[in-house]
């Protein structure tokens, strides 16, 4: 019997009874799985028959505000400038789509004196990771980074790059997976994901560099600290299963 093949983000708008954008859309943030696993690209071709699940997109938390700046706890799968649609901010920092935790936005004025403490390198970023297999040993990860611009940014370990270090310490192991803390001194494209994969372990999850599929990057920005400012976002639930 011949099975009919669709694209994705059609079967899903029959399915869920919406448009073919609204459909894209669910699938671009990451929130739609095809027979139990996360679905990357919309116009994936897949059997008529399909099974889809749509996860819950949650909004993000306040952390701490004031006068002069605003941190969230970022879930995973919303896109850091997407943050500041509607509000008078600007972002201080990044995180990948699909990591969540500590994003922090501020005043024009407040940015200019966060730069400044991120060019003189007095900011503290920790972050918690895990990673398939055993990695035994506390190290830091030394090596040039090189990103590639294009829809999407791809970075590489690369002489011709840019100087990034990241020091990575094991907290704990379950069922051959590691939990890292990670402190990184620079703040490359990507950084920590490359540098995991770099050194062999990429992050579950992280199929772009080289991890084992999953519901998402298990990547999490736990702390930041500038300009007198300590920010907390507690671990999700997901990365002590």
């Amino acid at each position: 019997m011949r099975i009919t093949m669709e694209k994705a983000y059609k079967l899903l708008a029959k399915a869920q009874n919406i448009s073919h954008t609204q459909a894209k859309t669910l699938i671009d943030k990451g929130l739609v799985l095809a027979c139990g696993k996360r679905l990357h690209v919309a116009r994936a071709l897949l059997p008529e028959h399909v099974v889809f699940e749509v996860r819950k997109e949650f909004a993000p938390m306040v952390l701490f505000e004031d006068k002069d700046c605003l941190a969230l706890d970022k879930p995973p799968f919303v896109v850091s400038e997407d943050l500041l649609r509607g509000i008078s901010l600007e972002l201080i920092n990044r995180l990948d789509k699909e990591t969540s935790g500590v994003i922090l936005l501020g005043t024009h004025a407040f940015k200019q004196r966060a730069v400044a403490a991120y060019q003189q390198k007095q900011v503290y970023k920790e972050y918690r990771a895990v990673v398939c297999g055993l990695l035994k040993d506390e190290q830091t990860i030394d090596a040039p980074i090189l990103t590639r611009k294009g829809t999407k940014a791809y970075s590489v370990v690369s002489d011709k790059g840019q100087s990034a270090i990241t020091h990575i310490e094991p907290l704990e192991y379950r069922n051959n997976k590691t939990l890292l803390k990670i402190i990184t001194h620079t703040g490359r494209t990507h950084q920590i994901r490359v540098h995991l994969a770099h050194i062999g372990f990429p992050i579950l999850g992280d199929v772009c560099y080289g991890g084992r599929s999953s519901e998402r990057i298990m990547l999490h920005a736990l702390k930041l600290e500038l300009l007198g400012y300590h920010f907390h976002s507690p671990l999700p639930k997901i990365f002590m299963d």
